[in-house]
């Protein structure tokens, strides 16, 4: 802490003052020598604590920062000592609603790097005690402050940062709460979500619905000529963006990453929302150790729902680092990943921010190269986005089509998009942002399904930018129809969320995203939902129009048009999606392909199917969030059955 010295004593809850106004003056935090008296009751050698203060002067931190981040004493047995050695009380399970502390000051100590340094309490006899929970800790000072006041001294307790922090998080749950829940829609109601149409949208689609109701009753061959044309429109954009980027084609990147000073690194915050993933706790925790960052200046939440019993109990059957916090967001609706991670990001303090689902292996060095990026780019770029990579891609048809999917997408249609400095809509994970870029322009919308398409429009339309990195993350794809199907209809749902809300007031979007970001957006959005919707009428049109001639149907003109449209549509989206999958994928990765081909009509109806349940998701649950659910990578399964056998 920066400690109590000099004429200043430390004032008690009764004189009604407020944290920041009983503070002491800031003194320098203690150098490693200071330390040595209470490391050497740990039985801490020299030769080992000056190994820490080398590396602590390396990433330009203090001594005890690094200290604790080594793992070589834990947080509890530092503290014990520390109070042991200045004759104070050590409070190991503070009360929180004991706590005397007003809301704002409570949100201002968990967006801090060390926690609340001192903080207030009332004790179960009604006398106020004064929490220290020191994280640059000037022994010295403190040693007299202790022996000067020792009447104040008496009421005077240490506890662990971890300890208060976790006193102050649950007292602070309802603002957490609120801040998730409301703090987009009250800043810019017109942004979110929480309404799924607006007034002239939904007034619009009623109107349409009853159209399209008569007209198939009145003229019923016209009407499906005209939705036939329709969606046609939308098919053929979404193949012609294909086409565009196959046609642009591109060199494989590399990484750049310059010499790397520890000193210059700033802290960095990795957050990972897990629900009821108590089987991947082991695989999670391998891969983030693998993460290249000094752990001085890490930060990593792991974001779960207080009622996921399970994962709670697998992570507390874990031995967890120091720089690692589990926060445990209240159950409520929506009950989505954008509001768990709404209320973890006031509880970060890094400078940037990084977004990983609880299935992710990124690659050590990418939070170097992300940060890179944002080092030698300019301030606009608030967002880089690591490509994904599907590691079981031989496991089923289904990971197969998946593998080929991601391919296409985050090694040619958003290295394009970035490359002409268009709208990027982001993944889901593996997502590196400028905090300050991503409170400006309100975080994530609880209520869309897919938090990362939106945000990635939000930016944009704020003049903010994104942009791609190479180090990739690896990830396993869903493997069963009944897996996958869920996931893409919330894909489908987010989407239609996501361009509902960006098109209520189109003009506006227009003026601040440009033309090509606009009908990007159109694509994108509103396109891959309805090209998904017309496949099936295609298929059923053509299989329809095909049964009533075999049976001895009169084959009319209108008939003959729509079965070349359809098999025109069929014949060039499949061609398409095959030419800039097969343009994507590594020389190892093409073995087989002849086998996606065959399965590209099945999977394209399965599409369909999707979008058809989202259109019906999206009236009844619009906010209601289909879990994926996710297994232990093979090859831990494969370590696992080794170790036992």
């Amino acid at each position: 802490m920066d400690c109590p010295v000099q004429d200043q004593e430390i004032t008690s809850a009764s004189d009604g003052l407020n944290e920041a106004e009983a503070l002491p003056v800031a003194m320098p935090p203690s150098p490693a020598t200071d330390w040595l008296p209470i490391l050497r009751s740990l039985s801490i050698s020299e030769a080992e604590v000056f190994r820490v203060d080398a590396r602590a002067r390396l990433a330009g931190v203090c001594f005890q920062t690094e200290l604790l981040a080594s793992g070589l004493v834990s947080e509890q047995q530092l503290f014990r000592a520390l109070a042991d050695y200045l004759g104070l009380a050590f409070v190991l399970r503070p009360n929180p609603n004991a706590l005397v502390m007003r809301e704002r000051h409570g949100l201002a100590a968990l967006a801090r790097r060390g926690g609340a340094r001192v903080s207030l309490l009332v004790d179960e006899r009604g006398q106020s005690i004064v929490l220290i929970a020191p994280d640059r800790l000037n022994i010295p000072a403190l040693t007299s402050f202790v022996m000067r006041y020792p009447r104040v001294s008496s009421r005077v307790c240490v506890v662990q940062p971890s300890v208060l922090r976790d006193a102050i998080s649950v007292r602070s749950k309802k603002a957490l709460t609120r801040i998730a829940t409301e703090k987009l829609f009250s800043a810019a109601p017109d942004m979110s979500a929480r309404i799924v149409v607006n007034a002239w949208q939904g007034a619009l689609l009623g109107a349409a619905t009853v159209s399209l109701l008569f007209a198939t009753l009145l003229a019923p061959s016209v009407t499906l000529l005209v939705l036939h044309g329709l969606f046609s429109l939308a098919f053929l954009a979404c193949v012609l963006l294909r086409m565009a980027v196959s046609l642009a084609g591109g060199r494989k990147a590399e990484p750049r990453i310059a010499t790397i000073r520890p000193a210059e690194m700033p802290v960095y915050s990795v957050l990972i929302a897990l629900y009821k993933e108590a089987e991947i706790v082991p695989d999670l925790l391998m891969a983030l150790g693998k993460i290249v960052w000094p752990r001085a200046k890490l930060e990593i939440k792991l974001v779960c729902e207080e009622d996921d019993e399970e994962t709670l109990a697998a992570l507390r059957a874990q031995e967890l680092r120091p720089y690692i916090e589990v926060i445990e967001v209240p159950a409520g609706t929506p009950r989505t990943k954008p509001k768990a991670l709404s209320y973890a990001l006031p509880m970060t303090s890094g400078a940037f921010v990084a977004l990983y689902d609880a299935e992710d292996r990124p690659h050590p060095f990418q939070l170097v190269e992300a940060w890179h990026a944002f080092r030698s780019g300019e301030e606009r770029l608030a967002c880089v986005q690591a490509p994904l990579n599907i590691s079981n891609r031989r496991e089923s048809w289904i990971s197969a089509m998946f593998a080929l999917e991601y391919a296409a997408l985050f090694r040619a249609v958003l290295p394009w998009l970035a490359q002409r400095a268009l709208v990027l809509p982001l993944g889901g994970t593996s997502n590196h942002f400028r905090r300050s870029a991503l409170e400006a322009v309100g975080g994530w919308d609880p209520y869309n399904v897919t938090e990362d398409a939106d945000l990635g429009t939000r930016l944009y339309r704020f003049g903010y930018r994104a942009g791609v990195i190479c180090n990739p993350t690896q990830e396993d794809a869903p493997t069963d129809m009944r897996t996958w199907l869920p996931q893409r209809t919330r894909w489908f749902k987010g989407w239609a969320q996501t361009w509902l809300v960006h098109m209520r007031n189109p003009l506006t979007v227009l003026r601040e995203t440009g033309l090509g970001s606009f009908l990007i957006m159109q694509v994108l959005f509103a396109g891959m939902v309805l090209s998904a919707l017309a496949y099936g009428v295609f298929w059923a049109a053509a299989l329809g129009i095909g049964i009533y001639w075999f049976f001895g149907g009169a084959f009319r003109p209108t008939e003959g048009v729509l079965l070349l449209i359809d098999i025109f549509n069929i014949v060039l989206g499949h061609t398409a999606f095959l030419v800039i999958g097969w343009s994507t994928l590594q020389k190892t990765e093409k073995s087989g392909f002849w086998k996606r081909v065959l399965w590209t009509p099945v999977y394209w109806c399965l599409m369909s199917i999707a979008a058809w349940r989202c259109v019906w998701q999206l009236y009844w649950k619009p906010h209601h969030w289909e879990k994926t659910p996710h297994k232990r990578h093979n090859r831990s399964l494969a370590l696992v059955r080794k170790a036992g056998s």
